[in-house]
C-alpha cells in the first residue's frame, strides 16, 4: 500500500515540475507583465482587488493578505491596498440570496471599484460565471483586468485586458502554479513600491 501511495505523490510531484517547467518557458513575460501592471497601479494611488471562487478564493484571500501585510517577515514597510472580494459572508449570502451568486463579485466592483485600481480574476477552468460577470462589469468603469486562469483560459481570458494561463488542465496543478505567481507577483510589487528596503539584499 504504501509503495502505492509513495508512486502517486512521485508522480504529482513530477507532473508539477513539467506545469513549471513550462510556466518558465511560457509564460514569464506575462507573469512580469501582470505583476508590474500591478505594481504601477497601486504606486499611482490605485488598489488590487481579487476573486475567485473555492480554492480561488482562498488564494484571494491569501494575495490580498500578503499584500496587506507583508510577504517577507524582515522587510519593515507600509501596507499596500488589496481586497478580497470573497471574505464578506454577510455581502456573499445577501447577494447570492437576492441578485444571485453569478452577480455577487461584480456588485462588489461596483461598490468598490474605481479607475485606477486593477481586478485580478481567479478561475481554474477560466470560466467561472461570477469571475466572468465580475470582469466585465469592472471593464464598465474602467478598471483594468488580469486573469490568473488555467486550463486553455475560457470565456474569462477572452474579456481580460491581460491574463496569465497556466499550461494544464488539472486543477491541483493549475492552483499550485497560481498561488506561485501570485508570490512572485507580491514580491515584484513589494521591491517596485519600496526599493530602498531592499537595497542590502
Amino acid at each position: 500500500m504504501n509503495d502505492i501511495f509513495a508512486k502517486k505523490a512521485e508522480e504529482s510531484i513530477r507532473e508539477s515540475i513539467t506545469v513549471k517547467q513550462l510556466l518558465l518557458d511560457d509564460c514569464l513575460d506575462s507573469i512580469l507583465s501582470g505583476g508590474i501592471k500591478l505594481a504601477e497601479s497601486v504606486k499611482t494611488g490605485g488598489k488590487i482587488m481579487f476573486c475567485g471562487n473555492g480554492g480561488s478564493a482562498a488564494d484571494s484571500q491569501h494575495l490580498a493578505a500578503e499584500l496587506v501585510i507583508r510577504l517577507r517577515g524582515h522587510v519593515n514597510r507600509p501596507a499596500i491596498p488589496a481586497i478580497a472580494l470573497t471574505v464578506d459572508p454577510s455581502i456573499m449570502t445577501a447577494g447570492g440570496n437576492d441578485i444571485g451568486f453569478e452577480n455577487v463579485f461584480a456588485r462588489e466592483v461596483e461598490a468598490l471599484g474605481r479607475k485606477g485600481d486593477v481586478l485580478v480574476g481567479i478561475s481554474t477552468s477560466g470560466n467561472s460565471d461570477n469571475v466572468h460577470r465580475a470582469i466585465m462589469q469592472a471593464k464598465n468603469f474602467g478598471i483594468f483586468t488580469i486573469g490568473l486562469l488555467g486550463s486553455g483560459g475560457g470565456k474569462i481570458q477572452k474579456q481580460c485586458d491581460m491574463s496569465v494561463v497556466i499550461p494544464a488542465n488539472v486543477t491541483a496543478r493549475i492552483q499550485e502554479s497560481h498561488i506561485l505567481i501570485g508570490h512572485i507577483w507580491c514580491e515584484l510589487i513589494e521591491e517596485y513600491m519600496f526599493p530602498e528596503l531592499f537595497k542590502q539584499e
